[in-house]
């Protein structure tokens, strides 16, 4: 039997968590998501016996997640034995994604900061990490004339200083396009920093907490956080949108983009073509894109 492909939308509240990526001695969601997937597969408690997750953005330690998107591979006499009879419960009611679902909901959930909100057969070309045509991030600032929310506290940064709306929001939308973002982003060897910045603005909700909307085709290494850092430069004074542009054609790490607090940021949304375009899309993705001319 062919192998089965799932697509598994999924959240989390990032506090408790050593990041996406599963690392030894450290609790992180892959982690805990392979570990479910190995019990309920009856693989075996080795890390190593887990089926493989690809994902859609590797979030950092303490960053949250409303709507990241993963992947899996299952053989066929795997997929076709979740929905059979459990021997000690009784049938599973529903579908086979309904069943792992609610059963990645019992082991994965237990401490209720992960969430599992769907499982789903993935259409032919589905790749939850090349696929994407998008990936949007909010980010939370709490500053001077901000209502403070303790509820809120550990999914928003709070700043003693005013920050002017005005200016951030001009210096968002000023970085928008095709770049090198590279004055951003921790460097990785072999890892382009070349992004398409599609949204950068900035708003303030009813109780006057700053959030920041970015989105692009894709992110490097702690890009959304360097962004904020930036913004929050020109929101206080210390840089304005020519020396910000001046940053970024640079294309060095300075202390101008500091990467602010991992408490404030949430993944919100992945967004995919239609199931007739996601193969190209994956293919164009993985092409490694070249240097841009300088500026």
């Amino acid at each position: 039997m062919e192998t089965v492909r799932l697509r598994l939308d999924l959240g989390y509240e990032g506090s408790g968590f050593s990041g996406w990526s599963r690392q030894p001695g450290l609790r992180t969601v892959e982690g805990e998501l392979g570990a479910a997937l190995a019990t309920i597969l009856r693989r075996g408690p080795d890390p190593a016996d887990a089926p493989r997750l690809v994902v859609a953005g590797r979030t950092d330690a303490g960053v949250h997640a409303l709507g990241q998107v993963a992947h899996l591979d299952l053989s066929g006499a795997e997929w076709g034995a979740i929905a059979q009879r459990d021997r000690r419960r009784g049938p599973v009611d529903g579908a086979p994604e309904a069943s792992l679902r609610r059963r990645l909901g019992g082991i994965a959930g237990r401490a209720g900061d992960l969430t599992v909100h769907a499982v789903s057969v993935a259409p032919p070309g589905f790749n939850a990490r090349f696929s994407p045509l998008w990936r949007r991030y909010e980010y939370r600032i709490a500053d001077g004339v901000a209502v403070r929310d303790p509820r809120r506290r550990g999914h928003t940064l709070w700043v003693p200083e005013t920050l002017d709306l005005e200016a951030m929001d001009a210096a968002g939308r000023a970085l928008l396009g095709l770049h090198d973002f590279a004055a951003f982003c921790k460097p990785r060897e072999g890892a382009t920093t070349i992004r398409t910045l599609l949204d950068y603005s900035w708003s303030r909700d009813a109780a006057g907490v700053l959030i920041g909307h970015v989105r692009a085709d894709a992110f490097c290494h702690s890009m959304v956080r360097a962004l904020v850092g930036a913004a929050m430069a020109v929101g206080a004074g210390r840089l304005d949108e020519d020396a910000l542009l001046e940053v970024l054609q640079r294309r060095q790490r300075s202390g101008a983009a500091p990467v602010v607090g991992a408490q404030g940021l949430t993944l919100v949304e992945v967004g995919y073509p239609p199931a007739a375009d996601l193969a190209a899309r994956a293919e164009a993705t993985r092409a490694k894109r070249g240097p841009l001319p300088s500026d």
